[in-house]
């Protein structure tokens, strides 16, 4: 198990190293990690809604996903509050006292998805969340210790050198722990490295004397992984600021911003784009940080509503309907599509007290939350360019458009007409007649290889740059792992760990 001093330690970028590594080494492996607080998650073929990060684990592993990997999901719609999925469901939004009432109810479903899983697999790689040593949270823990000692699982204790004083936070840890907890731990890995590892070695004696645990490894810090971020604490720290007037930065070819909402979700949707050379992707909070954009990008958003205040209050919204009067493109997915409507209606308060809100009017169509979550994987087709697309669906309520718009014929010549088809005539979104403002429920659209580069090079014609019309970034994190887990077999010592749950 991977248990981390701090969060964004790199937990799961570790734990899915091992999961390939364990997978190259011929045993059957499976992630676990009994509960995640992310906003972007992912729908598995059945249709039930789980963590990212044991979605990337589950692929290192060669698994499809279940959500037996993450049985417990948090994903935050307020300050105080979130929304709590158990085994792929929601079962209720609550506050922090109420769900700590609901905990060992939530620890009972984590230990039957544990026992379930472990008993197909040879190994489990587990993940802890945060640190384990939160004295305040470890009376009613059930993700890092409580959930080792289930397992019995041997803990390696992760510490992210480049934020500096990891030593100090590795002993801090193993004094905050019960002698039972510090039992589990089998040593520790520092993570994030810049420089000469052998600079470290005098305090790995201090480790030992000091801990009896020793350094198993020192991971360098890699800025080209390519593997998808678990949280918007990654996103917000990974992406870059605007670039070309903004730190310096010159723009590839095709400038696009993201919009950084307060409560943004399932934000891998432009990690396909991040990976094409003629782009360049940034995130953006300011309106003078959109001025050079030439795709605007309202990403999802765990609270539609409260993402749509502060485009307002910050003068974004604004910002927006000028870049598109300008003819910038403006793209919506999930709760940004929802956003470029006319209206948000919110009939059962899911969001907040309001009843309804106006969108940024750029697509005449209106939202209605439901009470009932779409779940759901999908396959559609872009209509103007005929290209197909994958994805999933994970949302509140529906999208129609105004009466006296357009049909949904693609061809229409009204305001509106729909952008994504199912082969069963669903639709997954809509676009304006000129096709430069256009929305849908696909997370996940940009994977598509074809259809990114068709649209790329529609984007390019229009700034009088040659088209490339071959794909040269294909999207696939397969090779991705390969070199994760070459990284880590190379500065690791994962026999030792292998050693310490007998296997060979």
């Amino acid at each position: 198990m991977f248990q981390g001093t701090c969060s964004n330690a790199g937990k799961s970028v570790l734990a899915a190293a091992f999961c390939r590594m364990l997978r190259q080494d011929g045993f059957r492996v499976a992630p676990f990690k009994a509960q995640n607080m992310s906003l972007n998650s992912f729908v598995t073929a059945d249709g039930l809604e789980m963590g990212r990060a044991q979605v990337t684990q589950a692929q290192a592993a060669g698994l499809e996903p279940d959500v037996r990997m993450n049985p417990v999901l948090l994903k935050p719609s307020s300050d105080v509050g979130s929304q709590v999925i158990v085994m792929g469901k929601p079962v209720g939004t609550m506050r922090v006292g109420e769900y700590v009432r609901y905990k060992p109810t939530a620890f009972q479903a984590a230990q039957r998805a544990y026992d379930s899983l472990a008993a197909e697999s040879d190994v489990i790689v587990l993940e802890g969340a945060g640190s384990p040593a939160e004295i305040n949270l470890k009376a009613h823990d059930i993700v890092n210790m409580a959930m080792a000692q289930y397992a019995g699982a041997a803990v390696v204790l992760v510490g992210d050198i480049d934020r500096g004083g990891v030593f100090a936070s590795l002993v801090g840890t193993m004094e905050l722990l019960e002698p039972e907890e510090r039992e589990l731990v089998a040593g520790y890995v520092l993570n994030k490295f810049r420089g000469d590892a052998s600079l470290l070695t005098p305090a790995y004696e201090f480790m030992q004397q000091r801990t009896g645990r020793t350094v198993l490894g020192v991971v360098p810090h890699s800025d080209a992984l390519g593997l998808p971020e678990e949280d918007s604490v990654s996103f917000k720290s990974g992406l870059a600021p605007a670039c070309a007037r903004f730190a310096d930065r010159k723009c590839a070819d095709i400038a696009i911003a993201v919009a950084d909402l307060p409560h943004i979700s399932n934000f891998t949707d432009g990690d396909a784009l991040a990976g094409e050379p003629d782009v360049s992707i940034y995130r953006a909070r300011t309106p003078d940080e959109l001025a050079d954009a030439d795709v605007i990008l309202l990403p999802g958003s765990k609270n539609t509503l409260a993402d749509l205040d502060w485009l307002q209050a910050t003068g974004m919204a604004g910002a927006v309907t000028a870049a598109a009067a300008r003819g910038v493109e403006i793209v919506g997915i999930c709760g940004g599509f929802q956003m470029l409507g006319a209206t948000i209606a919110d009939p059962h308060g899911l969001e907040s007290d309001r009843l309804s809100a106006r969108g940024l009017g750029l697509l005449p169509v209106h939202t209605t939350m439901g009470r009932d979550k779409t779940l759901v994987r999908q396959s559609a087709v872009h209509l103007d360019t005929e290209e197909p697309v994958t994805g999933y669906e994970i949302h509140h309520g529906a999208t129609a458009l105004e009466n006296d718009s357009a049909s949904t014929d693609h061809e229409s010549s009204g305001p509106a007409h729909t952008a994504f088809r199912t082969e069963d005539g669903a639709v997954l979104g809509y676009a304006s007649r000129g096709g430069r403002v256009w929305g849908t429920y696909l997370h996940g659209v940009f994977d598509a290889d074809a259809f990114r580069r068709r649209w790329l090079d529609t984007l390019r014609t229009r700034k009088n740059l040659a088209p490339i019309r071959t794909i040269v970034a294909p999207y696939d994190i397969e090779p991705a792992l390969d070199r994760l887990a070459d990284l880590v077999r190379q500065h690791v010592d994962w026999r030792s760990l292998y050693h310490r749950i007998g296997l060979r």
